[in-house]
């Protein structure tokens, strides 16, 4: 929809049919968007509520730059739309932008040290990581406040983490990256301003908006702020001329990651995004999901199917509407429950919900069905080093299913209603509970009945245990299994139950 470099629309063409929509209107837009599977846009167009809804096919939003304020993220995750962005693409130019006056104004421009002075970085993703890495150099003081960064991560960064009001307070120079979204608006303000060091400076090279300007003019025309260097503002591509104009601030017109390296690369890594997405895999950048680095991503990727596999085991055994579930996880995926617990609620609300279900918008799903949904290491892996049980309540039993991983990547499930298997998860499988367990005979009419049907038999597993006078089969077939032929196994006289888990549907 935006202009993007040529690096990254020549990647794009390669592989996939490209729409060039930058000169369409919002009326052409919402026409046409229901036949794009993938967006790209930079900070001219508008992605809202409507537009999203209206793009049916619609996988992914990739924004070519950091800010995502022009997305409605709660939108697109409501549709399982990803949204990305390419926060590393212009971090060293926006890192490294400066203003030169071009006047020789040798008498008033005396200027202060960075040396040894302290920086407080608002947001220290990517780009201000880069700040931070650059200010070593000038052995400042780094202090940091993000909560979306545990603690632990910003001190490993070389920053002491600390709360907005003391990182205003000892600060000689404050240093906004943050994104703009409803909760950060304006979260410098007038109090904020006051808080900060006599003389102290700001700079904002993120969005304007978090910045209430009027406050803005008022602590720096009071002399209480020292300066401040603005290359974004709330009104766009009209600033208030009054701040601007002060002798103590230096503006630019949003051109901090203008570079043609910059544009380039951010160019490249929407595009990347969008295609990984579009084949199936997970983005580098995501917005509305949890971000996985490659190395992450390798030690959780295998609970992944697995934790799909045990949600759709847990709605085929379900007597109502799930009210309360949960995921525990024991191994090398502990440090990422809630991916995990996403793609279970993948495949327990694929079974059961009338809409497209993924990892994305699962859930909201879940949150609008009254879901209630924890997650938490597991206390008994079952001699398992990597494990994962759930356990699913629908207001009239509780149900617990595991499963593991053997050799990483070999999904078994190895519990099912208290009963032990070793059951892989595919095809589809027949659960019978045989309330006769101890009578011979049971496995040769199920046998019976499957083949008189044309339905070839892969695999039979008979539990050991009885529980509550009842034994479990589990027989894996290589073909949907008809309604009639389910009706004659639930007529035998010895089925108490039978459930029938599509796998691979």
């Amino acid at each position: 929809c935006d202009a993007i470099a040529p690096e990254g629309l020549d990647l794009l063409s390669s592989r996939a049919e490209v729409v060039d929509a930058m000169s369409w209107d919002r009326g052409r837009l919402l026409g046409m968007i229901g036949e794009a599977e993938g967006v790209i846009i930079r900070s001219a167009t508008t992605l809202d509520a409507e537009i999203i809804e209206a793009a049916s096919k619609l996988r992914v939003i990739a924004r070519a730059g950091v800010g995502v304020d022009n997305i409605d993220l709660d939108a697109a995750t409501r549709r399982g739309v990803t949204v990305v962005n390419t926060p590393t693409g212009n971090t060293i130019a926006a890192a490294d932008s400066a203003l030169k006056s071009g006047r020789w104004a040798k008498r008033e421009s005396i200027g202060r040290q960075l040396y040894r002075k302290t920086l407080g970085i608002i947001g220290i993703g990517k780009i201000g990581q880069e700040v931070a890495r650059r200010a070593r150099a000038f052995e400042m003081t780094i202090v940091a406040h993000d909560p979306f960064v545990p603690e632990g991560r910003i001190r490993e960064l070389g920053a002491e983490p600390l709360a907005l009001d003391e990182l205003l307070e000892r600060s000689d120079v404050v240093s906004l990256h943050a994104a703009l979204n409803e909760d950060s608006r304006h979260m410098l303000a007038a109090p904020q301003f006051e808080a900060m060091k006599p003389g102290a400076l700001l700079v904002n090279c993120a969005r304007g908006a978090l910045v209430d300007e009027d406050a803005l003019l008022d602590a720096l025309t009071s002399g209480h702020l020292g300066g401040a260097a603005l290359d974004v503002f709330e009104g766009e591509p009209e600033p208030n001329p009054d701040l601007v104009r002060l002798d103590s601030v230096v503006a630019t017109p949003h051109v901090a990651a203008s570079t043609h390296e910059a544009q380039a690369l951010v160019a490249r890594e929407a595009v990347e995004q969008v295609l990984d997405v579009l084949a199936g895999g997970r983005p580098r950048w995501p917005v509305n999901v949890p971000a996985l680095t490659a190395e992450e991503m390798a030690a959780v990727g295998p609970y992944l199917p697995l934790a799909e596999a045990l949600g759709v085991l847990q709605a085929a055994l379900l007597s109502g509407p799930p009210e309360r579930a949960a995921v525990h996880v024991h191994g090398a995926a502990e440090e990422h429950l809630r991916v995990v617990a996403e793609h279970f609620l993948v495949g327990l609300l694929r079974v059961i919900a009338e809409e497209p279900v993924n990892h994305v918008n699962a859930p909201v799903i879940a949150a609008e069905r009254g879901l209630q949904v924890s997650r938490g290491a597991s206390t008994d892996p079952r001699g398992y080093s990597e494990f994962v049980e759930t356990l699913v309540a629908d207001g009239q039993t509780q149900t617990s299913v595991a499963g593991a991983l053997l050799d990483r990547d070999q999904a078994r499930i190895v519990e099912i209603a208290g009963f032990g298997v070793d059951l892989r998860p595919a095809n589809t499988v027949l659960l019978v509970w045989n309330q006769r367990p101890d009578r011979p005979g049971f496995v040769g009419t199920i046998g019976r009945i499957l083949g008189e049907a044309s339905i070839n038999i892969l695999g039979i597993q008979v539990g050991h245990e009885v529980l509550n006078g009842c034994g479990l089969m589990a027989v894996t077939v290589s073909e949907p299994i008809s309604a009639d032929v389910r009706d004659e196994i639930r007529r035998l006289e010895s089925v108490a139950r039978l459930e029938v888990v599509a796998f691979d549907a």
